[in-house]
């Protein structure tokens, strides 16, 4: 889990997120919201991503401004489960 949480956060392609899906997302606005373990059990499910899946929240009022703090500062916003994640990997990670 914290691993596939600095992966979708941390990890960048010219300053913007690495992972394609995750990059759509956070281009339109929305905030990185929860990492689900083991919420895609199909052989794609686990072969792809070890059955994790990310579900990206859109507040209406805010997805103008996340957008433009996304592609304007490279700024992704994400839920406090999120950046908790980010953090535990970041204490615990050797890389």
């Amino acid at each position: 889990m914290r691993l596939c949480a600095w992966y979708l956060y941390g990890e960048k392609h010219r300053g913007y997120a690495l992972n394609p899906v995750a990059n759509f997302h956070l281009q339109n606005g929305s905030v990185m919201w929860r990492i689900n373990w083991m919420a895609d059990t199909s052989p794609r499910g686990i072969t792809a991503s070890c059955g994790m899946m990310v579900n990206y929240r859109y507040f209406l009022e805010d997805t103008a401004s996340n957008s433009a703090a996304y592609l304007g500062t490279k700024q992704i916003r994400a839920s406090e489960q999120v950046l908790s994640l980010v953090s535990q990997f970041q204490q615990n990670s050797k890389l």
